[in-house]
């Protein structure tokens, strides 16, 4: 993964443990349901996984991913333990 995209998910990680939005002013942003862990992203007839990673905030568990196809960061919150 390379340095801008790990800034992007971090920026985004952050604001979202912080204020529960997933909205960001450079990038599109979209919410998975809780624990998801990757998605499916089709973009025409293609599709591609994305993976998403863990990132532990202020006690949240949060899951995030990058697209570099599309430029979204895709948000999921943890399972609650």
């Amino acid at each position: 993964m390379y340095m801008d995209e790990m800034t992007i998910i971090r920026r985004v990680v952050a604001n979202y443990a912080q204020t529960g939005q997933g909205n960001d002013g450079q990038v599109q942003v979209t919410c998975l349901p809780e624990g998801k862990t990757s998605i499916v992203e089709t973009i025409d007839t293609d599709g591609r996984s994305v993976m998403l990673d863990e990132y532990l905030v202020d006690g949240q568990s949060i899951w995030a991913g990058f697209s570099n196809r599309s430029g979204t960061v895709f948000l999921s919150p943890g399972r609650k333990r």
